[in-house]
């Protein structure tokens, strides 16, 4: 049964309070205030955690004419994963099962056959060691492996998740890093920020973080690969479609009461451009410098003593910094958020170059740079793909995926 008309109106109604509560004037106010004279440092217990690289700024660019400008990286390389999402079965077991993949722009046929596959098995049977090598298949053009996931007395399908995703995807750029010549793109974060923010969610996901091997090998995998770009001097850079952080309101909010939900509002709000009859302006696309950062999980990899791997770090501490800038799209009303290691973006030359090829990508496609988009395609495991692959695991088991009334209920399970 859907509402009754008048069940709807009465919510709008409710909804038109709050939003005569809101005054949108003065969270651009506050927004202004906020760039102006918090982030040239931010600041957080009189630490700088925020930093302008080569001074604050806000520009723009005609969205016609950087589409059409020639990247200045002559080729370009994409890696993503995607999983199955984490699966409970009534044997007790709890999954996720990822493949990595990388695109270039160019196409190369041969590198998007191949495929990095990590499958990660939380159990509470102690009797049961499902840990094993890497593998080859696919006439060596793929490399599974299966991982047995740390014991916890919750959070099962988080910790599987995570470690698949994330070993399957540092892996898989580590081992094809040597078929980069100009430029990749990580789709997603620089570092894997849903395994860093464990720190902060719960202390059993923060013991395993600093004792696990699986969570610490993960980890020193990101930190190799920063290394292996930053020395062969190839930019290296991720591409952030949905930030969930919300590092840096969380420390303006505390220093002058930030209205907003996250950064991505934040940063929504300050590039933002509207003429002068108030409706928002869509020719060109506007963006940040860059900043240096240590606020939230970025400050994880920044310091050398924060984490407790086993991983000798062969860079200047400051070298695995995070650094970003945002890009705005008024097109779609969509933020972005372009990460690198200060190893790379140190380079005033290299940053300039980095910034004119999102630009221009983002003024192409809409959205991620077409390599991430051909990335994504690889990897992504489809509705149609999940299901199968959970069929022949059952089998595989003899057991059943374990569901639930709400499964039923919405349709995700078939009668008969």
């Amino acid at each position: 049964m859907t509402l009754d008309p008048v069940h709807v109106d009465g919510i709008a109604r409710l909804a038109g309070q709050v939003g005569h509560a809101v005054d949108a004037t003065d969270h651009a106010d506050v927004a202004e205030t906020a760039w102006q004279d918090f982030l040239d440092p931010l600041l957080d217990d009189g630490e700088p955690v925020l930093r302008p690289i080569d001074g604050l700024a806000r520009r723009r660019v005609p969205i016609e004419d950087v589409a059409l400008q020639e990247p200045p990286f002559p080729t370009q390389h994409g890696l993503d994963a995607g999983t199955i999402n984490p699966t409970t079965f009534t044997n007790g077991l709890v999954l996720d099962v990822s493949q990595a993949a990388m695109a270039a722009v160019p196409s190369d046929v041969a590198l998007h056959r191949t495929r990095t596959i990590v499958m990660t098995v939380h159990t509470n049977d102690r009797t049961l060691d499902l840990s094993a090598d890497w593998r080859l298949d696919d006439d060596g053009y793929a490399r599974r492996r299966i991982l047995h996931a740390p014991r916890v007395d919750r959070y099962e399908q988080t910790v599987v998740h995570a470690l698949a995703l994330y070993l399957a995807e540092s892996r898989h750029a580590l081992d094809q890093a040597e078929m980069v010549s100009d430029l990749l793109v990580l789709d997603g974060p620089l570092y894997p920020t849903g395994l860093l923010k464990w720190r902060e969610r719960d202390p059993e996901l923060r013991r395993l973080l600093s004792a696990a091997d699986v969570p610490r090998e993960v980890l020193g995998n990101y930190l190799a690969l920063v290394e292996t770009f930053v020395e062969r001097d190839v930019p290296l850079v991720g591409f952030v479609k949905n930030s969930a952080s919300k590092a840096v309101t969380r420390t303006l909010r505390d220093a002058l009461g930030a209205p907003w939900v996250d950064d991505d509002a934040f940063f929504r709000q300050v590039l933002q451009r509207v003429d002068d009859d108030g409706e928002p302006r869509t020719d060109a696309l506007t963006f940040t410098n860059w900043f240096r950062s240590r606020v939230g999980t970025d400050a994880l990899v920044a310091d050398p003593g924060t984490l407790d791997l086993d991983h000798e770090r062969a860079l200047d501490p400051e070298a695995y910094e995070v650094t970003f800038m945002v890009v705005y799209d008024p097109r779609v009303d969509l933020v972005f958020r372009v990460e690198a290691p200060y190893g790379v973006t140190a380079d005033a030359e290299t940053r300039a170059a980095l910034t004119d090829q999102v630009l221009a990508a983002v003024a192409a496609e809409r959205g991620p740079p077409a390599a991430v988009g051909k990335a994504d395609a690889l990897a992504r495991i489809d509705r149609e793909g999940k299901a199968a692959l959970r069929r022949r695991i059952e089998r595989e088991f003899d057991a059943d995926q374990r569901r639930t009334y709400d499964d039923r209920r919405w349709g995700v399970v078939q009668e008969g």
